[in-house]
């Protein structure tokens, strides 16, 4: 059976840390350090136990606290979008063409706007990382309706009754 590695922690400073967290995975991985320092007998299973996580999380948690000597390390200063390609700035500069396109209430085609995207980023993406873009820049999907607003059923139906009659006509003849 291994031994634990001895873990150092300032533990006045581990406390004042977990009092300035301000959401609950930051305060259950510092709690993962300080249980393992304060009752060395507690084993990575009861830690998880007490803190509500798994085993596996705390051996992490653990380990990763040893080999970094870092308790700043456990704070979370990420969030959003951790895949972007481009900041928003980047992608406000990028769609600044085709909107001064859209001004003049001419029509906008996505294609143009994912390969300007994919030459910015050096990759292909799929479309649904432009339209994701889009929406994020307030650009809405604007789609034909299916009928036109003005459209006539009767006239339509008369139309189609006619037009295939002229059609049988000019077939026999």
């Amino acid at each position: 059976m291994q031994t634990k590695a001895e873990m150092v922690v300032d533990v006045p400073a581990l406390k004042k840390q977990m009092k300035k967290t301000k959401n609950k995975s930051e305060f259950q991985r510092l709690q993962c350090l300080l249980l393992r320092v304060t009752d060395p007998e507690m084993t990575a299973a009861q830690i998880g136990t007490a803190v509500g996580l798994c085993t596996s999380s705390v051996w992490h948690i653990h380990s990763q606290y040893l080999h970094n000597h870092d308790i700043e390390r456990f704070r979370e200063t990420r969030g959003g979008r951790h895949r972007a390609n481009m900041s928003i700035e980047e992608e406000e500069e990028l769609l600044k063409p085709f909107l001064q396109e859209a001004s003049k209430s001419q029509m906008v085609v996505v294609t143009p706007i994912k390969s300007a995207y994919e030459k910015k980023v050096g990759h292909e993406v799929a479309k649904s990382t432009i339209y994701r873009m889009l929406k994020r820049h307030g650009w809405r999907k604007i789609v034909p309706y299916k009928r036109h607003p003005k459209a006539n059923k009767e006239e339509q139906e008369a139309f189609k009754k006619t037009s295939q009659l002229t059609l049988k006509k000019r077939l026999k003849d």
